[in-house]
Parts: structure tokens; C-alpha cells; sequence
């Protein structure tokens, strides 16, 4: 599913016209974006959790030459689901594919 997929779902489902679903779409991706720069957690209740990790600098090697290479610590975002998410789409999934 892809951003323009999403805003026409949002759009159907509220009545609101596709560019107003895009601008609150984009809205909430560039708080998602600037609150994880800033270093701040967010955390939808029944959705899951968006955080900063930080990641130990390592000694890493190159796949193609087998070189070793120096990866300095650094930052990565991450999305934790929820338990009720979670539960959902692995009910969902069993009665549909299993």
C-alpha cells in the first residue's frame, strides 16, 4: 500500500476530499519525522511505537571484497507494534491463510 493509497482509503472513509487527507497525511509523517530528529519517542495506544535507537559503533565487513570496514555509532529510527496490533493481524492472518 502506498501513500496515495492511503490517502484515498482516508478519503472515502471521512468525506474529507483527497488534497485535505494528503496535508493531514503529510502533516502527521513530518511530526513523526521532526519529533524522532529531536530525539522524542511517540506512541499510539493500540498501534505501536515509533523510537530512536542508538547503535554501537563496529567493525563490519564488506560482502563483495571481504574488506573490513569501520562503522562509527550512530542513530536509527524504529517501530516497535503493539500487542493489540499484533494480536489482530496474526488472528486475521491465520483464519485467511491457514
Amino acid at each position: 500500500m502506498t501513500k496515495a493509497d492511503i490517502v484515498d482509503v482516508i478519503a472515502s472513509g471521512t468525506g474529507l476530499t483527497k488534497v485535505e487527507t494528503e496535508a493531514v497525511v503529510d502533516g502527521f509523517i513530518q511530526t513523526v519525522i521532526s519529533s524522532l530528529r529531536d530525539g522524542k519517542n511517540i506512541e499510539i495506544r493500540g498501534f505501536g511505537s515509533f523510537k530512536v535507537k542508538k547503535r554501537k559503533g563496529r567493525v563490519a565487513r564488506n560482502p563483495r571484497t571481504g574488506e573490513q570496514v569501520q562503522v562509527d555509532e550512530h542513530y536509527v529510527p524504529i517501530f516497535k507494534v503493539s500487542k493489540d496490533l499484533k494480536a489482530v493481524v496474526n488472528e486475521n492472518l491465520k483464519k485467511t491463510l491457514g
